[in-house]
Order: C-alpha cells, then sequence, then structure tokens
C-alpha cells in the first residue's frame, strides 16, 4: 500500500501526524520542491507541528515544468524522511512520516490558486530554493500578468496581498530564501523592488514592501542526497510496509541561521524554539565563517591530496587513520585558532569542527572527492587563502597542514593532456579530468617552469590565486617541498610523515 493519509491509523510509527495535525492551517508559502527544502526547514515544520507550536502546513509551488505534482497528491503531500549519519560519534538511524506539505500547486497550471493564497489571513510566511540563478532580475516580468521567474512571481503574490488586506502592516509576510548566496534576502529584496519600481508600483505599495515584509538573510547547511538506491528503498519499504514515491534521505546534522531583528519574525518563527538547528540571529556571519572555513576550506585543502592518495569517496578517506588524523589535525590545530575570533569562541570551534568530523564520516554518504574538486583554483582561492593570510598575521612558523594541502592542489592540477579546453590530470597511471576556470593558465605554468620552480611561480602569479603568495615567509618554500614529496614518495607516505612528525612535535 502506498503512503497516504488513509493508511496512517494503521501504522505503527513513532511519531505519525495524527489527524489534528492535518488539519492545521496553511501559513506558509515555499518557492521549490526541492530534497534540500523537504529535508531541512520542511522538517523543522513538521516537527514544531506534531509538538502543538508552529501549527501551521505549507503549501509548495512548483516552479518547473519538469514533472507533475502527482506523487504529492496521491500522497496527501506526505513523504518519509529517512535520517542516517553520525552524531556524537555514533552511528544513528531514524525514521519520520513528514506532514508539514499541505498541498503542491504548479506555478505554470495553477497561478490563480497561487495567487489566492494571498488571501488567506492565516499566512505569514514565504520560503524558498529556486537554485542561485532562480534570484536574478527578469525584467519582462514588470509587464506581464504571469511572471516566470521567481522574484517576479513573489512580486504578484504580495501585490495580490496588499489589495486584499489594504496595505495592513499586519498583512507583511516574513520572506526568507535558503538559495545559496551571501545575502540572498537583501538580494531578492532588492530585485523584487526593482521589479515593482520598473512596474510604476504607488509610493504607498514601495512603502509596505520594504517596511511591512522581512526579507531575512539565511544560510543553510544540510546534507539531503534525496531518493534512497533502489535496493535501500525495498529494504526500508519492506519494514515500514508501505511504499513512498516521495522518501528521501538527509544526514542527522542540520543548521537553518536565519538573520532577523525584528521581534515579529521570531514570533512567527516559533519553530526555532524546538530545534537548536534552528537559529535566529541579528548576524549570521559567524555561522556562514564557521561552515567557510571548518566544513568547505577543509574539504578544499584535502580534496586533492584525498585522490591522490586513491580514496574515492570522503567516507573512504575518513576510515583511513592516516588521513582522519591529517583531517584532525588541520582543523584543530591551525585553522580553529584562525576562527575562534570575532565573537566565536574556541569551544564553539571545536563543536563544530567535532560535527564536521562526524559528517565526514556518515557511512550513508557517497561524497565523492573528485566532485569536491570541481573549480578547484576558485575554491582555494576564497576558501583557504584568506586562512593562509590570516595566519602570517598572528604567527610566522609555517601552517604545515596547510602547505601540504597547496602542494597537493599544485599535483593534482598539473594537466598531463589537453585536448581543445579539455584538461587531463594523470596521477599514477590513474587519468581524471580537470574541471577548472583556471587550468589554460596552470597548464601554462606546468609547461613553461621546471617542477623544482613550479610553486615559486604559481603561487606568485595573482592572476591564479588573486594573491602574490610568496610573500609569505617560508610558505612558497614548504609548499614546493611537500610537492616534491608527493611526486616522488606518494601522497600516503607524504601523509604519514607528516602526522608522525605533528605527534612528535
Amino acid at each position: 500500500m502506498q503512503l497516504s493519509r488513509d493508511i496512517l491509523k494503521s501504522l505503527s510509527l513513532p511519531d505519525s501526524p495524527g489527524e489534528t495535525v492535518l488539519a492545521l492551517p496553511e501559513k506558509v508559502l515555499q518557492f521549490g520542491t526541492g530534497v534540500l527544502l523537504r529535508g531541512l526547514p520542511d522538517h523543522f515544520i513538521d516537527k514544531a507541528n506534531k509538538q502543538g507550536i508552529f501549527n501551521g502546513r505549507i503549501v509548495v509551488v512548483k516552479s518547473t515544468s519538469n514533472g507533475g505534482t502527482d506523487a504529492f497528491d496521491k500522497q496527501d503531500g506526505l513523504y518519509t524522511l529517512v535520517e542516517r549519519g553520525v552524531e556524537n560519534g555514533e552511528l544513528c538511524e531514524n525514521y519520520v512520516v513528514n506532514a508539514s506539505i499541505s498541498r503542491v500547486i504548479s506555478a505554470k497550471e495553477a497561478w490563480n490558486e497561487i495567487l489566492a493564497c494571498a488571501e488567506n489571513p492565516d499566512m505569514q510566511l514565504v520560503i524558498s530554493n529556486t537554485t542561485e540563478v532562480g534570484i536574478a532580475l527578469v525584467e519582462a516580468d514588470a509587464h506581464t500578468d504571469h511572471p516566470v521567474s521567481f522574484p517576479g512571481r513573489l512580486l504578484s503574490f504580495l501585490e495580490h496581498r496588499y489589495n486584499t488586506f489594504n496595505g495592513s502592516a499586519a498583512s507583511g509576510m516574513v520572506i526568507i530564501p535558503t538559495e545559496l548566496l551571501v545575502d540572498n534576502g537583501i538580494l531578492l529584496k532588492d530585485i523584487v523592488v526593482r521589479l515593482a519600481e520598473l512596474k510604476g508600483a504607488s509610493p504607498a505599495f514601495l512603502d509596505w514592501l520594504n517596511n511591512a515584509n522581512d526579507f531575512c538573510n539565511s544560510l543553510v547547511d544540510c546534507i539531503v542526497p534525496g531518493k534512497l538506491s533502489a535496493t535501500e528503498q525495498a529494504a526500508v519499504e519492506a519494514q515500514s510496509k508501505y511504499s513512498d514515491e516521495l522518501m528521501i534521505m538527509s544526514e542527522p546534522y542540520r543548521l537553518w541561521a536565519i538573520e532577523t531583528s525584528k521581534e515579529r519574525t521570531r514570533e512567527i518563527l516559533s519553530f526555532s524554539n524546538i530545534d537548536t538547528g534552528v537559529v535566529i540571529s541579528s548576524n549570521i556571519n559567524r555561522f556562514r565563517e564557521l561552515k567557510l572555513r571548518l566544513l568547505n576550506a577543509t574539504h578544499t585543502f584535502s580534496c586533492g591530496l584525498a585522490h591522490l592518495a586513491g580514496f574515492r569517496t570522503v567516507k573512504e578517506a575518513m576510515n583511513d587513520n592516516t588521513f582522519s588524523e591529517y583531517i584532525s589535525a588541520l582543523m584543530s590545530q591551525e585553522i580553529v585558532p584562525l576562527v575562534a575570533k570575532n565573537g566565536i569562541t574556541v569551544e564553539e570551534a571545536n563543536r563544530f569542527a567535532a560535527q564536521v568530523i562526524d559528517r565526514f564520516r556518515n557511512p550513508y554518504i557517497d561524497h565523492q572527492w573528485l566532485s569536491i574538486t570541481m573549480q578547484y583554483t576558485s575554491k582555494m582561492m576564497m576558501r583557504t587563502v584568506p586562512l593562509v593570510e590570516k595566519h602570517y598575521t598572528q604567527d610566522t612558523e609555517v601552517p604545515e597542514l596547510m602547505a601540504l594541502g597547496f602542494a597537493a592542489w599544485l599535483l593534482f592540477t598539473r594537466p598531463q593532456e589537453k585536448t581543445g579546453d579539455k584538461y587531463l590530470g594523470n596521477y599514477n597511471n590513474n587519468v581524471y579530468p580537470i574541471q577548472d576556470d583556471k587550468a589554460g593558465l596552470l597548464y601554462k605554468h606546468w609547461q613553461n617552469t621546471a617542477a623544482n620552480e613550479i610553486a615559486e611561480a604559481v603561487l606568485k602569479d595573482v592572476a591564479v590565486l588573486g594573491i602574490n603568495l610568496t610573500e609569505l615567509k617560508g610558505f612558497a618554500e614548504a609548499v614546493q617541498l611537500y610537492l616534491a614529496s608527493l611526486m616522488e614518495k606518494g601522497a600516503i607516505k607524504t601523509l604519514r610523515s607528516e602526522i608522525t612528525k605533528k605527534s612528535v612535535a
């Protein structure tokens, strides 16, 4: 039997939604049906509803033309969320039937139904995840009744709401984009206001748009791989005794940091009271810094090294004692001291680092190192270079583990073959694609420079990393030494040597 409202009573499931939850009013308009939304904000809302706190369900706007809403219709919006991962060093696995979604509406086929949601006085919140390209200005949307962009559709919804409630301050919405853009709320608001101006909106509407609505910057952090494999899904369905076309998997770690200073917004986002993963703050930069430096930068420092060492996935590398020690030492000895500044305590940074280790060890997620190396040089420039610079403002000693990460980046991005604008690397007869905007520039450096001088040449070139790193005492020399070791001894032996040296120190 297929998961639906009718079979819930026949299922012996923990925390199964009852009729009270299913009858809750619609309070949220969500642009996007993607797994990130269903695994993160929708999870928080469902959890709060079951505890009698938020007490509101979600109307989902299906923005794309791909696929239909049939599965959501057949299952009454219900879906199973499978949580699998590591928490506090221990494996965990949980199953939850999520009842947060009331219905799914196609923007293309039923736009008037979406506008009708603006007439609902219970509506308080807009959430979105339309991918980063979804938050863009499409000027044509200012001259049509059927906008195609997310900002255009949001503006139409807000105009309809303004007219329905005569511009009352209480009818303003809390709007939280979750797209992976810095200051996503500010960016979205600027585009919506610009579209309104292009449409010739009245000063009264513009005032309501700017002041009655709270566009909040937000940061999300949760790995939601989505659908299980056919074998895994069959096993879960055999255990649960129902089928579920919408079943998805997520890791147990979740963070949704929301930036606002408005007390009304805090009251509306009452689901923040039921889970520490929801953080409301007047400034979310510290959460971005923790994620960028301890999660993203650690990935970037280590992805090339892991690939050169022969590890395919993150979990595979973390099962190797030497490599996991490198990751732990990199974070605790070299990154945490740099992050623990400006409102971030050492304890908070260490706690986040421990959570990162748990997430890297997740045996249920096949995170490919090769995927992490995409746009490797740009990631090095944005995520790791600021850490090296910051280190040298506090210490004249070379950050050895970071230098090793730079050496691995240099070796990984050494193009051995070039066909048109495609570049291939080759290490120990393992050929791999180099998907990097700077591959052509690195190719020229390797073609015109001796291997024993390549670190100096590349790290000096501002066009590569945006800075001349040879000005930092001893850094280029250390990178060159590690590069030579990687080329002569291999990645594993180089790692073992460095970890042993760190342990002795």
